[in-house]
C-alpha cells in the first residue's frame, strides 16, 4: 500500500519517485507525459497534481489509465476497472479494480492530493489568525466567507513564478515563537491535524519574504487554496463526492472507508475514511452545522438537508451507534431524467408512459411505490411533465428533491422535528398539506406520505384535489396495509380515492447488473365491505424474461373506460377508442425521443408545443 494523505493510503504500492517538479516546469520532455493519450495529456496540462499522482501510480504493472471525460452506462460491464474521468476539475476520479474484493477502489485526485503543504499549510493558518480578527464584520453567507479567504490568502503569500530566483537576503527562515497556543484552533482541522511538541518550530524550514509572506509555487497556491475552502467553508473530504454527478449515495459506518453508491460501477470503497473517533465526531458535529440541524448527546439523530440540496441522515456517538458515529447521504440529482429517458433505460415503455400520461392528465391520483433507492422520486419527478403546462402545482417535502418544470410551481418544505401538527417553530408536512388545499392547486405532490399527512392527502383527493406520492411499500397489497395501518389509519372505504399505483424496483439481470424496472401499475377499484378486500386491476406488468412490459389490461382498463371516458363524455359504445389514444401518446413520445428530446426540461417545452398545436385532444 501506499501513501495517499492523512485520509488514507493508495491501494497500490507506489513508483519510483521521480523529478516531479521538473516533469511539470517542462513537460513535453517528461516521458510519462509523451505516453498519454491526447485527452489525458489536455488535462494534465491544465492540472498538474493529476501528472503528480500519475507519476506514483504504477504504470509498468497496471498500464496507463484510460481516460474518459464522461462516463456511459455500457461501462457498468467492465471487468477490472482502471479509468480515471473529471468529477468536476481540478477534481478527478480514479476507479481501480480490486482482484480481491467484489467493490473496487474510488480515489479522489484533488489539487492537495500530492503536493507538500503539510508544513506550509499551518504556516498560512497562522499568518490568518491576526487577519480574520481584524475583520470588521464576520462573512454571513458560504460565498462571501470563500471570498474573504482568497483574499486573505492573496496577502499572506507570495507565489513565486516559475524559474524566478528570490535575493536570499529578502528572505526570512525563523519561525515564530510561542506558535504553539496561537495555532492550535487551526491545527485541529477538519481533517484532524493534532498539536505536537514540535509546534513552536513547525515554520523553521517554511521560506518566507521579511515582510512574512509565505513563499509558495503556483501549484502549492492552488492546492492551498482548495484545501482551505474545501475545509473551512464546504463539506471537508466530502467535497470530491459531493461533486461526482456519478454518486448516488455516500454511506460512512463508522471508522473506516467510506462506501459508495456509484451510477456506473456501482458499490465501491472509498481510499477515504476515518481512523480516529473524535476526528469523526467532529466532523459529524460539522456536518449537522451545516444542515443548520444541531447534533448533541441529548439528540443524536439527525435528518437534514446539506447546502447542495442532498439528504443527510448522522447518528451521533457510540453510545448508539458501536462502530462510531455514522452517516449516509443521498445525492441531490443534479441532472432530473425525462420520461424518454426512463424508456432509454426500459425502466418503463413508451406505452406505459402514455398510459400514466393520459392518467394524470385528467386528474388521476397516483403513488410510486417501492422499496428504498429503487428509483420512485425519480420516476414521479418524470412523470410531472405530463401535469397539463397550465396547471398550478403544489409540492410538499421534507427534503426538497422534486424539480418541476411548470411555471407555476409552488415549493414548500417542512421545518423541525415535530411528529404530528406543527409545534413551537416547527412546520410539518401535515401543516404544509393542509395550507395547500387553501391554494386551489390542480396538482399536489408529496414527496413521501408516511404519517398522519397521509390522511390529509386522502381527504384532498375526496373534494378532487389530484395527489402523487411516493410511498414505501413493495407490492399494492401491502401498500393497503400500511395506509390502512397505525400511523396513516385511511378508512378502508377511502382507498379508492388513489386511483394508480406504480410499484418499481431495483432488479439484478442475468448478467449481474442491477437495474431500476415498473414492475407493475395497478388500478384501485374500490373496497367490497362484505368481503372486507379491495379490488384492483393489473394493467402493466414487467416481463422479466423478455425484459419488456406487457399492457396486460388493454380492453379492461377500469380508469380508462369508466372514469376517463366517461369525464370525456364519450358514449359508451366509443370507449374503446381511448385505447387508440394510449397508442397515439406512446408513438408521438418515441418520436420526441428519436428527435433527440431527452432533456427534462426540452421535452416538457416540446410537449408543450404538441399540446398547443391540438396534437392531444382526444376524439369523443
Amino acid at each position: 500500500m501506499g501513501k495517499l494523505s492523512i485520509h488514507g493510503t493508495v491501494p497500490f504500492q507506489e513508483a519510483e519517485s521521480h523529478d516531479v517538479e521538473e516533469c511539470i516546469e517542462n513537460i513535453e520532455s517528461c516521458a510519462l507525459y509523451r505516453m498519454l493519450p491526447l485527452n489525458a495529456k489536455e488535462y494534465v496540462r491544465d492540472y498538474p497534481h493529476l501528472l503528480e499522482y500519475l507519476h506514483i501510480f504504477p504504470v509498468d504493472e497496471f498500464g496507463i489509465p484510460l481516460f474518459f471525460s464522461e462516463l456511459k452506462r455500457e461501462m457498468r460491464t467492465m471487468k477490472d476497472p482502471n479509468l480515471i474521468y473529471p468529477a468536476e476539475p481540478p477534481i478527478f476520479i480514479h476507479i481501480f479494480f480490486d482482484p480481491n474484493d467484489v467493490r473496487n477502489y474510488y480515489i479522489p485526485i484533488e489539487p492537495s492530493f500530492l503536493h507538500n503543504i503539510g508544513k506550509i499549510l499551518p504556516a498560512i493558518e497562522y499568518k490568518l489568525v491576526d487577519l480574520l480578527d481584524a475583520l470588521e464584520e464576520d462573512p454571513e453567507t458560504e460565498e462571501d466567507r470563500r471570498r474573504v479567504l482568497k483574499n486573505l490568502l492573496k496577502q499572506v503569500t507570495y507565489v513565486k513564478a516559475r524559474g524566478e530566483a528570490i535575493d536570499p537576503s529578502l528572505l526570512r527562515i525563523e519561525g515564530p515563537k510561542n506558535a504553539k497556543d496561537r495555532i492550535k484552533d487551526f491545527l485541529v482541522s477538519d481533517i484532524g491535524s493534532t498539536p505536537s511538541a514540535e509546534a513552536e518550530t513547525l515554520f523553521a524550514d517554511v521560506p518566507r519574504l521579511a515582510d512574512g509572506r509565505v513563499i509558495v509555487t503556483p501549484q502549492e497556491y492552488t492546492a492551498i487554496e482548495y484545501q482551505m475552502i474545501r475545509d473551512k467553508v464546504d463539506v471537508g473530504l466530502l467535497f470530491p463526492f459531493i461533486k461526482d454527478i456519478f454518486i448516488e449515495d455516500i454511506t460512512c459506518d463508522g471508522l473506516g472507508p467510506l462506501f459508495i453508491e456509484h451510477k456506473i460501477f456501482k458499490g465501491l470503497k472509498s481510499v477515504v475514511g476515518f481512523d480516529n473517533e473524535k476526528v469523526l465526531d467532529d466532523f459529524c458535529i460539522k456536518l449537522a452545522e451545516k444542515a443548520r440541524r444541531p447534533i448533541t448527546y441529548r439528540n443524536p439523530i439527525v435528518d437534514a438537508t446539506l447546502p447542495d440540496g442532498s439528504r443527510i441522515n448522522i447518528v451521533y456517538s457510540t453510545d448508539v451507534s458501536r462502530r462510531g458515529s455514522n452517516f449516509s447521504i443521498r445525492k441531490a440529482m443534479d441532472d432530473v431524467i425525462s420520461i424518454t429517458k426512463l424508456v432509454e433505460f426500459k425502466t418503463c415503455s413508451y406505452q406505459l408512459a402514455a398510459y400514466i400520461w393520459i392518467c394524470i392528465e385528467n386528474g388521476m391520483s397516483l403513488f410510486m411505490s417501492g422499496e428504498t433507492a429503487s428509483g420512485k422520486t425519480t420516476s414521479l419527478n418524470a412523470f410531472t411533465t405530463f401535469i397539463p403546462p397550465e396547471s398550478k402545482i403544489v409540492s410538499i417535502e421534507d427534503t426538497p428533491e422534486l424539480i418541476i418544470p411548470h411555471r407555476n410551481w409552488t415549493q414548500e418544505v417542512s421545518k423541525g422535528k415535530g411528529k404530528g401538527e406543527g409545534e413551537g417553530g416547527d412546520v410539518t408536512m401535515f401543516d404544509l398539506l393542509r395550507a395547500a388545499l387553501r391554494q386551489r392547486p390542480n396538482m399536489i405532490m408529496v414527496g413521501e406520505i408516511r404519517g398522519v399527512e397521509g390522511a390529509v392527502a386522502f381527504g384532498a383527493m375526496q373534494t378532487g384535489h389530484p395527489v402523487m406520492s411516493t410511498f414505501h411499500a413493495s407490492t399494492v397489497e401491502k401498500l393497503i396495509q400500511r395506509l390502512t395501518g397505525d400511523p396513516i389509519l385511511i378508512p378502508k372505504t377511502f382507498i379508492d380515492n388513489l386511483n394508480l399505483v406504480v410499484i418499481q424496483s431495483a432488479v439484478r439481470r442475468p448478467d449481474g447488473s442491477t437495474v431500476r424496472r415498473m414492475l407493475n401499475v395497478s388500478e384501485l377499484v374500490g373496497f367490497d365491505p362484505e368481503s372486507g378486500g379491495f379490488s384492483f386491476v393489473e394493467v402493466f406488468t414487467w416481463d422479466p424474461v423478455t425484459d419488456t412490459h406487457e399492457f396486460t389490461g388493454k380492453g379492461s382498463s377500469y380508469l380508462l373506460e369508466s372514469k376517463i371516458a366517461t369525464m370525456l363524455g364519450m358514449p359508451e359504445h366509443k370507449r374503446a377508442q381511448i385505447y387508440m389514444e394510449v397508442e397515439k401518446r406512446a408513438k408521438i413520445l418515441e418520436r420526441l425521443h428519436k428527435a433527440g428530446y431527452t432533456d427534462f426540461i426540452e421535452l416538457f417545452l416540446m410537449m408543450t408545443k404538441v399540446k398547443k398545436q391540438g396534437l392531444l385532444e382526444i376524439e369523443t
